[in-house]
């Protein structure tokens, strides 16, 4: 059996749109999925980054992508106010779904990515809504501990020192095989990438070649100054 851990943040509208689509994307397939909460500030900031609705014309740009992308493959998306927000309490919320070291499960985070996209544009840290989504919840730990922020903090830490630098990427752990040693992780990123993460899992000989590590040790091209 095959495990993917799928790291999100609940600001991003591609995650929402490729937590729904996985299930679609992993049909017939013995798949274990891990769902880990960290905040994609922290990649950004880790690698100087801005986000896409941190540059005007890719904030409008993003915008009218991902409500094409929702409407093509029919997913309820609704642009909540103000965007982006800030997810701490959200991330928060997903980890204390968990015991210490766990995930949250499938339900759990649809439950969040729900109260976010799926609320006809309302603030997802309005206080009410926040406190009824709290309540629903079935949490294990305290989400405003000291153990909860600590932990999103070191996972987001680990996911860049990883080499993750966004908001979904989805990681394919290593397969042993018979006669044969363990394959390096591999991180798929975006929502649009849920088509080569699945020829993967289905073992397309492109991934059995050399294509993929040349691919990722091309040399530095021209470097702009700062």
């Amino acid at each position: 059996m095959r495990r993917i851990a799928f790291h999100f943040d609940v600001i991003s509208p591609y995650a929402w749109l490729a937590f729904d689509r996985l299930p679609q994307a992993l049909a017939g397939l013995s798949v274990v999925v891990d769902y880990q909460p960290l905040l994609f500030a922290g990649l950004l900031a880790r690698w100087g980054q801005k986000g896409p609705a941190e540059i005007a014309p890719k904030r409008a740009w993003t915008y009218r992508q991902v409500a094409w992308l929702a409407h093509a493959q029919g997913t309820r998306l609704q642009l909540p106010q103000p965007h982006p927000f800030n997810p701490l309490a959200l991330q928060r919320l997903a980890l204390a779904c968990a015991p210490a070291g766990g995930t949250p499960g499938r339900h759990v985070v649809e439950q969040l990515f729900r109260h976010v996209w799926c609320r006809d544009g309302a603030d997802p840290n309005a206080p009410a809504a926040l406190g009824a989504l709290t309540a629903a919840l079935p949490l294990q730990r305290d989400p405003t501990g000291a153990e909860v922020k600590d932990e999103l903090r070191a996972r987001t830490d680990a996911a860049a020192d990883a080499g993750l630098f966004g908001v979904p990427t989805l990681v394919l752990a290593p397969e042993a095989t018979a006669g044969a040693g363990a394959t390096a992780p591999r991180a798929f990123f975006g929502q649009d990438a849920l088509p080569m993460l699945r020829a993967a899992l289905d073992h397309d000989p492109w991934f059995d070649g050399p294509a993929w590590d040349t691919a990722g040790r091309q040399p530095d091209g021209v470097q702009r100054r700062s």
